[in-house]
């Protein structure tokens, strides 16, 4: 099951206001040489790249999907390549500005991970993150318990993505001991107002649950969506709900 961007853009408001809020972080510096990992689409990298004119960027992504949707968008100052947070670890490219929305939470050890990432800053670089904190968020929570149960623990064959985001008090330490300066982490909700449940469902669909799903054969994937479904109409009884979305927002400058 290949990322789909046209579910994913359906919440593309909802998404699109934390990435404005980890943009307000980034100072502009002139000629600046800057990453988007795991840039989607790349309509926010075309943001970015708009927004500070003189800077360089590059989006990256794995999903060729997404990719074939950032073709019409390169400029002259913005470009876009197949590739995975990790293949960047192993280029050898240094840059002045790391950016990443909604993205790393798809990448595993993040204690391993944010250091090696916080050895590709030029000094007076800046690194600019955004993530999920999915152990924190109800949909992923009911997620978490229905793969543990039968028969669908069976299907998965043991598979369990656990999350590898980790607390505010860890990526502190780590941007400290990265030589970042002026580190700003918070933790921010970002309320979704669902009129019915499958709003709700639909949400989680375009990026959780992925992974999921495609290792289920149709008759499984649509018992294990049912079920999901109505776990979700458990855990919000009232509608319209509200989803309380939260994110860990940080930034920091090396010194």
């Amino acid at each position: 099951m290949p990322w789909n961007p046209e579910i994913y853009n359906k919440f593309k408001n909802i998404r699109y206001q934390p990435f404005y809020d980890l943009a307000a972080f980034i100072q502009p510096v002139k000629e600046m040489i800057a990453i988007d990992l795991g840039c989607g689409t790349g309509e926010q990298t075309a943001i970015l790249a708009n927004k500070f004119k003189d800077a360089n960027f590059i989006g990256i992504d794995s999903s060729a999907e997404m990719q074939e949707q950032s073709k019409s968008l390169e400029t002259e100052n913005l470009h876009f390549r197949i590739a995975t947070t990790e293949d960047m670890l192993l280029s050898g490219e240094k840059w002045d500005l790391i950016f990443s929305n909604a993205a790393l939470q798809w990448s595993d050890n993040h204690e391993i991970l944010f250091p090696k990432l916080l050895e590709l800053i030029n000094s007076k670089g800046q690194f600019a993150v955004q993530m999920p904190v999915q152990p924190e968020n109800k949909l992923n929570k009911i997620l978490s318990e229905l793969i543990e149960e039968e028969p669908f623990k069976t299907h998965f064959k043991g598979y369990k993505r656990d999350s590898p985001v980790l607390s505010m008090d860890e990526y502190a330490q780590m941007l400290f001991d990265g030589g970042l300066e002026d580190i700003q982490i918070m933790q921010k909700v970002y309320p979704i107002i669902a009129k019915d449940h499958d709003t709700l469902y639909d949400f989680i669909s375009g990026s959780a649950l992925i992974p999921y799903i495609e290792r289920l054969e149709s008759e499984q994937a649509t018992l294990f969506i049912k079920i999901y479904k109505e776990r979700i109409a458990i855990e919000f009884p009232k509608l319209p709900a509200i989803y309380s979305f939260k994110r860990i927002l940080m930034y920091g400058k090396k010194a």
